[in-house]
């Protein structure tokens, strides 16, 4: 884990052991959050340094914040690959969607009411953000194909 991130899981650490007499307000709002963002990052993090998604024992948080966290890292890896495509790394680009395509895989096994978990419309985005970067790596793949094909034809004249 990057020094950053292990800076953030200790304060998160930390935050967890002054919560620990008043569970009420680690289950509010605004805790939450923090701790969902921060389980984004991790999971990011993680899959740029070791292409590996953390469990939420190793983020040390809970089940509810590491679930939403993985479903926003789907807009984040998005980004990723449309980094890639722009500097000309397709392959890089469909290393991103794959791993996208591997959360969401996980983050739509779990159904629950919104109530209890508010995981549904993360996985619709997730699943509209997608859609949307497989077309785009798409395009972009056979735009590479193509070039490569025309390159290797003035070659050959």
């Amino acid at each position: 884990m990057a020094s950053g991130l292990a800076d953030v899981k200790d304060e998160v650490s930390r935050l967890k052991g002054l919560l620990a007499e008043h569970p009420e307000l680690e289950h509010a709002g605004y805790v939450e959050n923090a701790f969902q963002e921060f389980a984004e990052v991790g999971i990011v993090l993680s899959l740029l340094e070791k292409d590996d998604v953390p469990s939420p024992e190793d983020l040390g948080i809970g089940s509810v914040p590491y679930l939403l966290g993985l479903g926003d890292s789907i807009g984040e890896l998005r980004r990723l690959c449309l980094d890639e495509l722009k500097a000309g790394r397709v392959s890089k680009a469909n290393h991103f969607l794959e791993r996208m395509e591997d959360i969401m895989t996980a983050i739509i096994r779990f159904d629950y009411p919104d109530a209890i978990v508010p995981l549904r419309h993360k996985q619709d985005v997730a699943r509209s953000l997608l859609e949307k970067t497989r077309g785009e790596v798409a395009v972009a793949t056979s735009a590479k194909t193509l070039h490569e094909k025309i390159d290797e034809a003035l070659r050959r004249k």
